[in-house]
């Protein structure tokens, strides 16, 4: 058995990098592995993802994921339906408080959109950013209120 002290790395597993370019005796010098004159002779003379001319696979591919427009923030509304204003009683205010603490919807987003589906069967004030034209209908076909806040 041999000591710590003689251990060495089997033969082949370390290999001495090269130092390019110091001289013609090196047998590395000169054009340093890179050949006779050309494209690949020269310094930055490709950008990265060339492929010689061809279409580069990152154009041939699709694109995925999430990605960023110059559109802008697209709203979203906190959206219910005029059949489930029913829950609340004649003459009342129903606005984003009150829906959220009764647990109608979930989160404010960028504020509330009053939709026409169903059928309303009480007299309501209802304060939203936005009401679809058969919602507003309905809501004043009632006597009621649809008043539009910003």
């Amino acid at each position: 058995m041999s000591s710590l002290s003689e251990l060495k790395n089997a033969k082949g597993a370390r290999v001495d990098s090269y130092r390019k370019g110091r001289g013609v005796g090196s047998g590395n010098g000169k054009t340093a592995g890179k050949g006779q004159k050309g494209q690949g002779a020269h310094a930055h003379t490709k950008k990265n993802g060339f492929e010689g001319g061809q279409n580069p696979i990152a154009r041939r591919l699709p694109k995925f994921g999430v990605r960023k427009t110059h559109t802008g923030h697209k709203i979203q509304y906190a959206i219910i339906s005029l059949d489930r204003l029913n829950a609340f009683k004649d003459g009342d205010v129903v606005n984003m408080t009150v829906l959220l603490e009764k647990g109608m919807i979930k989160k404010e987003l960028d504020g509330l959109k009053v939709l026409g589906n169903g059928k309303l069967e009480k007299k309501l004030v209802v304060e939203a950013k936005a009401f679809s034209a058969a919602a507003k209908a309905a809501i004043e076909a009632k006597g009621g209120e649809a008043k539009v806040i910003e």
